[in-house]
């Protein structure tokens, strides 16, 4: 019973990381396929899931994330934060600009952390909850470099704030993270100098992370 139970929980885990994969849904029989399971098997699921609002049937029978799982998301953040703020406080000082974690709802971004600078006499104040489209500013173009299967470091300038610069680098390695580390600043930022800090950040939050 057991093996049976864990079994079922891997399955139904696995098919919500498939309808989080697909915006648009997918059909039971999609979804038998991807699991490699039978239909019965995949309809006992859906009705589990959707009996605890994480999944949802549109009007043609496609199956999509229910509005459960925003919860479970909003429980995560939280735990985001304490892992970011370690990381984040060291490329602020060493960089001198406000450091931040922004993470992709949807088309958008969210800074979840910020830190600033405890030394420096001028800072972009940079408010955590802030959000921008992901085609806007350095920590967004991050994140889609990172949706375009080719992570790199951005950087912009005077695309948030005016005057204020910005370098980000996605966190790669983590299915389930669509997320990037930057500073913004308004005075210059070197990318030669700011690109590596960013991408050290990013990597050492990535490995916190990575559990």
């Amino acid at each position: 019973m057991a093996v049976e139970s864990a079994q079922t929980l891997e399955r139904g885990l696995r098919l919500l990381r498939l309808l989080a994969e697909t915006p648009g849904g997918l059909t039971p029989t999609e979804l038998a396929a991807a699991l490699n399971v039978s239909r019965p098997v995949v309809y006992r699921l859906i009705a589990s899931l959707q009996n605890e609002g994480f999944a949802r049937r549109d009007a043609a029978g496609r199956v999509l994330l229910g509005f459960g799982v925003v919860k479970l998301a909003q429980a995560v953040q939280p735990l985001l934060m304490a892992a970011a703020v370690p990381a984040l406080r060291r490329l602020a000082e060493a960089s001198g600009a406000t450091a931040h974690l922004t993470v992709a709802e949807g088309g958008e971004g969210l800074a979840i952390a910020v830190v600033e600078p405890s030394w420096t006499n001028l800072h972009v104040a940079y408010r955590a909850g802030s959000r921008h489209p992901l085609s806007k500013g350095a920590a967004g173009l991050a994140i889609l470099s990172l949706r375009e299967g080719k992570p790199r470091i951005q950087a912009t300038e005077g695309q948030l704030q005016e005057g204020a610069r910005g370098v980000a680098a996605p966190i790669t390695g983590l299915e389930w993270l669509e997320a990037s580390v930057g500073i913004i600043s308004f005075g210059d930022l070197d990318v030669s100098v700011a690109g590596p800090l960013v991408s050290e950040a990013a990597k050492e939050l990535g490995e916190a992370l990575d559990v």
